[in-house]
């Protein structure tokens, strides 16, 4: 490619929680689709498996700089998981795909799918690969939590070593409730289903 742009859906496109981390390097953007299958994690927002049937929208991302892009590259394979020594060990999988703009152009573009291998139990299938109406019926689980909620679970992802983050015994039942801590007898910590909705929030 020569020209470095990217296909994104789910909470890296305008407007959702991780747009932030990538508008800076954002020249333009245009609607496109490609084909793929869709799965909804419990969290909320939808991951992509290559070599899927079904039409998946989302955007279509050219850098303002090229001069940047090593850098953004570094950035997302690390907030991706991308291991480009062995992708085997790779929560996502960078790949060069073909996609179809809103104009009906074929582009080349990077493309994070999820590491099948890597594919929760619990996520589900979005039949038709309509990840955007999947939303709107229900919102992830970062768009209901209270402000307490969100900045306890920001604070004890955020600490390091055996710290102990007080909490209050109301916000300890809500967050219980959620499934996002776990109670390790002399402190708190996130659960696996906490640790991605703090993935999603920081």
């Amino acid at each position: 490619m020569t020209d470095l742009k990217f296909f994104v859906y789910g909470s890296m496109c305008e407007g959702l929680v991780h747009f932030s981390k990538i508008k800076d390097f954002v020249e333009n953007s245009q609607a496109a689709a490609l084909r793929a299958d869709v799965y909804r994690l419990k969290v909320g927002f939808p991951v992509l498996l290559e070599n899927g049937a079904d039409p998946v929208a989302g955007e279509l991302l050219s850098l303002k700089n090229l001069s940047t892009s090593e850098l953004l590259l570094s950035l997302l394979d690390e907030f991706h998981a991308f291991n480009r020594q062995d992708e085997s060990k790779s929560l996502y999988w960078r790949k060069s795909v073909q996609v179809q703009t809103a104009e009906g152009q074929s582009e080349t573009a990077w493309c994070y799918f999820l590491n099948p291998t890597k594919l929760p139990a619990s996520a589900q299938r979005i039949q038709g690969g309509d990840w955007k109406s999947s939303l709107l019926r229900e919102p992830a689980l970062t768009e209901k939590l209270t402000e307490r909620q969100r900045t306890y679970v920001l604070r004890l992802g955020s600490t390091l070593g055996r710290e102990i983050v007080p909490i209050d015994l109301g916000l300890y039942r809500e967050l219980m409730n959620l499934e996002l801590i776990v109670d390790k007898g002399r402190r708190l910590a996130l659960s696996k289903l906490g640790q991605e909705v703090f993935r999603y929030l920081a």
